[in-house]
């Protein structure tokens, strides 16, 4: 299929799948002519895209014409949507074309629809770093690609060092496998705890200090976030994932429910052998407390997509959750 479409927020993933793209349809020799990355922002942008995609390749392998953080699947024009359609008819059997952007398509959307009959649409999100579970099959997806045999034990620490930076596991795994070349025994947390950086906090653990109202604690974990290049908005959108779960198997707590499969029902949990730990992390909350938990933190997102100052917003609004966990 010669029109793609990724979308997602794993910047890494997307980067990976463009390379293979590149190393897939181009010759070295004639990258020069035969490749352009357009930043298509606009319908203009996306136009002169159009065009080059159509120009039949210069000398040997085929044509790539990749229009990056593109809205065409989100808003259209008819006269884009009706040059989008004349392209994809008239593309030559050796020209390429990418889309990408970092929001899903509207389904409701015509440039959608006509890319859905076109184009191969690959998603790369970030798994919520709270779907601890799904992290654990990434890595073990990871390591099988590269022949690289980890113990449970050893998935687990990666899973908690790492969380869901698809960008450092592939970084991690690589140094595992060279030193763990020749070797034919699954290698174990031991062996891998003193190669990964293991006390790199994750924003799970934020959450925990704030279910404690330890603030001092708190404060440190966001500073050591932030200095770590973590974004304040990923940071905001762990937290809310997190309190909303603890939210919902307090709600179904009160509500009198004791059925560990329905509690993970309704809190959209894949393992529910999981609610056993998280029933054992609301003792001694309230319902009450996690949703003023949330209307904070959703009044976070509000001022951070506003543009205020990421570490002082952050701060403040770290001390105010901490408050409400002892009200």
């Amino acid at each position: 299929m010669p029109v793609y479409f990724y979308w997602g927020d794993d910047d890494y993933q997307i980067s990976q799948a463009v390379k293979k793209l590149i190393d897939t349809h181009i010759d070295p020799m004639w990258r020069d002519f035969n490749y352009a990355k357009i930043n298509a922002t606009g319908d203009l942008e996306v136009m002169d895209g159009l065009n080059q995609a159509v120009t039949s390749p210069f000398g040997m392998g085929s044509r790539l014409t990749w229009l990056a953080d593109t809205a065409i699947a989100q808003r259209c024009t008819e006269s884009l949507l009706a040059e989008l359609e004349r392209t994809f008819n008239h593309l030559p059997v050796d020209s390429y074309i990418l889309f990408t952007s970092s929001n899903k398509p509207d389904g409701r959307a015509k440039s959608t629809k006509l890319l859905q009959k076109y184009a191969q649409i690959l998603e790369f999100s970030l798994i919520p770093p709270w779907k601890t579970d799904a992290i654990a099959q990434l890595v073990k997806q990871a390591a099988a690609e590269i022949d690289l045999r980890i113990a449970s034990d050893g998935i687990d620490l990666l899973v908690d060092a790492i969380g869901n930076d698809t960008r450092r596991l592939t970084m991690e795994l690589q140094k595992l496998q060279l030193s763990h070349y020749g070797k034919t025994k699954p290698l174990t947390a031991k062996e891998i705890s003193p190669l990964v950086q293991a006390s790199a906090h994750n924003s799970l653990q934020l959450a925990s200090a704030i279910r404690s109202a330890n603030t001092s604690q708190a404060l440190s974990l966001i500073d050591e976030l932030l200095q770590n290049n973590e974004v304040g908005l990923r940071i905001c959108a762990t937290l809310v994932g997190q309190f909303r779960t603890w939210l919902w198997i307090k709600l179904m707590q009160e509500s009198g429910e004791r059925d560990d499969k329905a509690i993970a029902d309704a809190a959209e949990i894949g393992n529910p052998k999981r609610v056993y730990f998280l029933k054992q992390e609301v003792q001694g909350l309230n319902s009450q407390k996690l949703m003023r938990s949330l209307s904070i933190l959703l009044r976070l997102e509000a001022d951070l997509k506003h543009g205020k100052d990421e570490t002082a917003t952050l701060q403040t609004a770290i001390i105010e959750l901490c408050q409400a966990m002892t009200k």
